[in-house]
């Protein structure tokens, strides 16, 4: 459900400013990513509740070409540099140095392979240690400063590249990150405003450093608000939340859907059906 409020939202901010709305396949995590026949199903509910999109469907991947492109680039530019912490380490250094979890994005990397040398970073390589490719941030501020960008609900924001880490652009299984493909695909679409949910308003300003640095255009965003259930907390597939598809087989109308999410929303986001 909070997937179909999200795509509501963009369709209504398409149709408030006369513009389109794209449907974006964002399938890039290749540890996660689901069958086609998920995406089938996924067009069968949105045709369903009547929501239609403009334009060719994005498929993020069939552009890892791109994405590629885009990190070699980041890398000639001594943006980028080789990571070979694990998981476990990294949690690991956190709790040594006694930092606190930072905003919405998790914890800070504290940038323990920053340091190490071109010449044993490629060595590592080169013996096929496996490593993500960071973004350094602390060159980023250096080469941007501190760019703007507008979000319709909360004005505007002034992005600090620091203050977000250096994360990860890059892994051998997963060959870009959510960062990075979105930014080049909202340029390569043309896209003018993004609707998305609150809780990746943190990541814009990852975003828009990613922007800057890559000199593409801005977007302006909105961040609209989450679903939630009857505790306050926000609904997650992990947590049990129920899927559209339960709903239809419920016996629920596409207007019962669109009056309980209408509900919800004067309610502060709490959905209960």
């Amino acid at each position: 459900m909070g997937h179909l409020l999200a795509a509501i939202q963009a369709r209504r901010l398409a149709d408030a400013n006369g513009g389109e709305c794209l449907l974006r396949i964002e399938d890039i995590d290749t540890t996660r990513t689901r069958s086609q026949e998920w995406v089938d199903l996924m067009h069968e509910d949105l045709a369903w509740l009547g929501l239609h999109f403009d334009g060719e469907v994005m498929v993020q991947s069939k552009r890892f070409d791109v994405y590629a492109r885009a990190l070699e680039q980041l890398k000639a530019m001594g943006l980028l540099y080789p990571c070979f912490c694990t998981r476990a380490e990294i949690k690991a250094q956190i709790a040594e140095m006694g930092r606190a979890p930072h905003s919405t994005l998790g914890y800070q990397y504290p940038g323990t392979c920053r340091h190490i040398s071109a010449d044993e970073a490629a060595a590592r390589i080169a013996r096929g240690d496996a490593h993500a490719w960071r973004l350094d941030m602390r060159r980023v501020q250096d080469l941007i400063g501190t760019p703007l960008w507008a979000d319709m609900h909360r004005g505007v924001q002034r992005c600090v590249p620091t203050a977000y880490g250096d994360v990860v652009l890059a892994r051998k299984d997963i060959p870009a990150s959510y960062h990075l493909a979105v930014v080049i695909d909202d340029a390569a679409q043309g896209v003018t405003h993004v609707t998305r949910g609150e809780d990746l308003f943190d990541a814009t300003h990852i975003h828009r450093a990613l922007q800057a640095v890559l000199a593409l255009p801005v977007p302006t965003y909105c961040h609209h608000g989450l679903l939630k259930d009857n505790t306050g907390k926000r609904l997650a597939k992990r947590d049990g939340a129920r899927a559209l598809a339960s709903l239809r087989a419920a016996g629920l109308s596409p207007q019962a859907v669109y009056d309980s999410l209408h509900a919800a929303l004067l309610n502060g986001g709490i959905w209960s059906v």
